[in-house]
């Protein structure tokens, strides 16, 4: 079983960074695949990024080059990194872990934290 705990979230204006972290806890985490979702009021939950096991990443479009995910196996932590913030950023972001090859559908993932609300104001 694997756990996921997230933090970093907060309020933050326009044009402003935050960093977010994820500690994973309960299994061997270099061999998951790790991701940030984020979900905004009225809408579904979809990826903003991806760290496969084989170092490969992916950005959904609305995040890249704005947005860095990276992860630390030694520490069993994901972050994302996330410079030039817009109000559309504002969403809850959740953390998430597969043990297989997981793609963009979150059906594809199996676990899940609770969740870091991300207020960008402008």
């Amino acid at each position: 079983q694997v756990q996921l705990v997230e933090s970093g979230g907060g309020l933050v204006q326009a044009g402003g960074s935050l960093r977010l972290s994820c500690a994973a806890s309960g299994r061997t985490f270099s061999g998951a695949a790790m991701g940030w979702f984020r979900q905004a009021p009225g809408k579904e939950r979809a990826v903003a990024a991806i760290s496969w096991r084989s170092g490969f990443t992916y950005y959904d479009d609305s995040v890249k080059g704005r947005f860095t995910i990276s992860r630390d196996n030694a520490k069993s932590s994901v972050y994302l990194q996330m410079n030039s913030l817009k109000p559309e950023d504002t969403a809850v972001y959740y953390c998430a872990a597969a043990l297989g090859t997981p793609t963009r559908s979150q059906s594809s993932w199996n676990y899940w934290g609770q969740g870091t609300q991300v207020t960008v104001s402008s």
